[in-house]
């Protein structure tokens, strides 16, 4: 029997996330094979609309030995037709479908560095986030279901529920958040082992609501670069280039990262010393989803987990530049929840909300049971 929840996630993917216009070239990008059955979806349905789709399939086992070996021409020349194949395109969806998301463990530092360097940054950052209507998202599968501990139906059930959301009525909520943090220069965050200060002064929110991520569901900023003081230790886990890390703690002097502790010190140390720019925060925030409750590893859901924040190290985004440059942006998760800890946010010494929930009347609009 059909799935007709693949051909709604198809339908909203083209006519809202990337608003595919008649004639325009749209490159459908699969990392992993498992992802195939979305993406003949999407393919099927852009040719129904007078989109012209083009696929790519990529292969984290093939990537992972290429990378092994590679030296800096080979990742360059690599990089080249791939850029040079987004440079016409009009809009892009990528839909992650990995069958084991630590595939690329075991490639050394020095040569992820290059990758990211040489691929990653001319291929996505500079050309297909800056010069192409795009949207990622994951592909339900067996993988993802272990790491976030349900069965594969339950996983299927509650990853369609979170893609599927009326993202059209969570964006107009949001706009008084929006618009609030546009009015906002000091931000104090208390949690556990946590107080934060820094300036958003200047640094304009954004809206993310199903037109660059699926799932989706924050309201992002940045701190002006040198203004964030104080400590955060983040109470999820995280993985980088492969590598899972929980219990970081950051302490920062004048918005720089003074020192960086987690289970995998040396790890954590070696990315972020990767160029200057990785220890400075590129972006600050507030995620709404009203169906994410917890962190499943996967930072595509838990960076939109209601009642969160993200504070990320690295490269800040264009929508929201505080000037900050890297190879690297790492969306590190806190939750506020009472289950998680609890946890205050204010705006210029108002306080906007607590354990996770919205108090300001004018936000509370936001809390889950509104946006459902």
């Amino acid at each position: 029997m059909k799935d007709l929840r693949y051909e709604k996630l198809a339908n909203n993917l083209l006519t809202y996330s990337v608003n595919i216009q008649r004639g325009e070239h749209i490159l459908i990008e699969i990392l992993g094979e498992e992802g195939i059955p979305l993406a003949k979806e999407i393919i099927k349905k852009a040719e129904e609309l007078g989109a012209r789709p083009y696929f790519n399939i990529i292969n984290y086992e093939i990537l992972r030995v290429f990378l092994q070996n590679a030296d800096e021409e080979q990742i360059r020349i690599y990089a080249k037709h791939d850029e040079a194949r987004m440079k016409d395109m009009d809009a892009y969806i990528g839909i992650r479908a990995t069958s084991n998301k630590s595939e690329l463990n075991g490639i050394s530092k020095e040569k992820m560095e290059l990758y990211n360097k040489y691929y990653t940054v001319p291929v996505h950052f500079e050309q297909r986030v800056k010069h192409t209507k795009w949207c990622i998202l994951r592909h339900p599968n067996n993988s993802m279901a272990q790491m976030s501990k349900m069965n594969t139906d339950e996983f299927e059930d509650f990853f369609f529920q979170v893609c599927n959301l009326d993202y059209e009525k969570m964006s107009k909520a949001m706009d008084n958040l929006k618009q609030l943090m546009n009015k906002t220069d000091k931000v104090h965050i208390l949690g556990q082992d946590t107080d934060l200060t820094f300036s958003i002064k200047g640094i304009s929110a954004e809206k993310y609501m199903g037109t660059f991520n699926i799932p989706d569901g924050e309201v992002a900023t940045a701190p002006v670069k040198d203004s964030v003081n104080g400590y955060i230790t983040y109470n999820t886990e995280t993985s980088y280039n492969g590598i899972t890390f929980n219990n970081i703690r950051f302490e920062f002097k004048d918005g720089r990262i003074i020192k960086a502790t987690a289970n995998k010190e040396k790890e954590l140390n070696d990315i972020l010393d990767t160029d200057k720019g990785a220890r400075y925060i590129g972006e600050f925030a507030i995620g709404l989803n009203p169906y994410i409750e917890k962190p499943i590893g996967d930072t595509l859901f838990d960076e939109k987990i209601k009642g969160s924040f993200h504070f990320t190290p690295g490269d800040s985004l264009e929508e929201s530049d505080n000037g900050n440059r890297s190879s690297i942006h790492w969306d590190i998760v806190n939750i506020q929840t009472p289950e998680y800890g609890g946890g205050e946010i204010y705006f210029d010494n108002v306080l906007i909300r607590k354990d996770g929930r919205f108090v300001l009347p004018e936000l509370e609009c936001l809390n889950p049971e509104n946006l459902i």
